[in-house]
């Protein structure tokens, strides 16, 4: 309910071609110099980077998950297939993607439709999540091997399918901040969140000359009523909605650093236009909340924030209530945590509840659709409510917040 769209370029492995032999006049073409070391010197026709590296972050399923991204570009002349990825730690296989798997996940730049096939000179957006089962270390390093079909190979420089290991990285050893939850009350639906494709996940935005995932974290949160439905009545208005209006509180000691108030409410079930990126979060707080982070409530009530900047918030204070405004198509509250204080251009980074009931799992997205449709709530059979602590939820999570 918060995303955009990104772009990116990069050039062409067209200019290996240059390697063929070339002297000056009058004398015979040099051999190239040995390799310095023992190891096979290949050319890779994919390359790939990460957009930030991974934050570990303990979550409901009991498992720690890295979430991250790649871009892989085609630095070739010709149309490239990725069809495999591997992550892997000390040549073990902690994920492997592979054809429509792999597809699912990949989004060639500039595209909705999911994909795997490059052509000359295109990025693709990988999202990656991969769980650590409880008890096993979390891997300090990452390596990644492609495995690429290639269209007209040129062998032996470019066989028909190339392996390639890139994207070695480190782990960061950052921890998540450890906070109190935005909301009060039972039944609040993590709508929009890590780690599965959702739109937030999947908001990769060009700003100011770079890539930014802001909302790599961030979560939706709808309350499902008594009745299993978010709203009941005209759907048009937001006062059909009975959590519009709710209080959101402040989820950590620490400073106001910017306020915006005063933009309209939205019309339920439309999709706003003609908003510059500042209105994108409608009316909004900004808080430093320590560490390098910032916490971001976004989509507040006309005329409902209570802080200003400079003022220093205490956890579980009022700063405003959940509202319809900026880049929202039903009343909901944005939350996420960032690297900077601007919302967009940050990135976005792992956070914890110090504590929360589960109470349940949406069944599906489908079902998600279902419910903003007007349709009762469809749970997944045999989720126990349950305490959690010092964890973050997983899309479709329904939780109940201590008032």
């Amino acid at each position: 309910m918060f995303p955009m769209n990104s772009t990116a370029r990069l050039a062409s492995v067209v200019l290996l071609m240059a390697l063929t032999a070339c002297s000056p006049a009058g004398q015979p073409p040099q051999s190239p110099p040995a390799p310095t070391t023992s190891a096979d010197v290949s050319v890779t026709p994919i390359l790939a980077a990460p957009v930030a590296i991974p934050i570990p972050v303990p979550m409901t399923d009991g498992r720690t998950h890295l979430a991250y991204e790649l871009l892989l570009t085609n630095a070739s002349d010709q149309d490239l297939t990725v069809d495999s990825l591997e992550v892997l730690s000390d040549n073990h296989t902690l994920l492997g993607l592979k054809g429509p798997q792999l597809a699912y996940w990949t989004r060639p730049m500039g595209s909705h439709e999911a994909g795997t096939k490059l052509g000359a000179g295109q990025v693709a957006k990988v999202w990656l999540d991969v769980p650590i089962d409880a008890g096993s270390p979390v891997p300090q390093h990452l390596s990644h091997r492609l495995v690429v079909n290639v269209g007209r190979p040129m062998p032996p420089l470019v066989p028909a399918v190339v392996t390639e290991n890139v994207a070695e990285m480190n782990v960061s050893d950052r921890r998540p901040v450890v906070i109190s939850p935005p909301l009060r009350g039972p039944n609040w639906l993590d709508a929009n969140s890590c780690c599965d494709m959702t739109p937030h996940r999947m908001a990769l935005n060009p700003i100011a000359g770079a890539l930014w995932g802001a909302e790599r974290f961030a979560i939706d949160y709808l309350q499902i009523a008594d009745g299993g439905r978010i709203f009941t009545g005209n759907k048009d208005l937001p006062q059909s909605y009975p959590y519009f209006g709710a209080d959101i509180h402040a989820v950590a000691d620490g400073p106001v650093v910017s306020v915006l108030d005063g933009l309209p409410e939205q019309v339920p079930g439309h999709t706003p236009t003609g908003l510059t990126l500042a209105q994108y979060g409608g009316n909004h707080v900004v808080q430093d909340i320590g560490g390098g982070n910032y916490a971001f409530y976004a989509h507040l009530q006309t005329g409902s924030v209570q802080v200003k900047p400079g003022d220093r918030l205490t956890t579980g204070q009022v700063l405003g209530k959940l509202g319809n405004s900026g880049n929202s198509d039903a009343p909901h509250l944005h939350f996420h945590v960032m690297s900077t204080p601007d919302p967009l251009r940050s990135d976005g980074l792992p956070f914890v509840f110090k504590a929360f009931d589960l109470t349940g799992r949406l069944a599906s997205s489908a079902a998600e659709d279902a419910l903003e449709a007007g349709q009762p709530a469809q749970l997944q059979p045999g989720v126990a409510t349950r305490n959690e602590t010092d964890v973050s939820p997983l899309f479709l999570d329904v939780m109940n917040y201590a008032r």
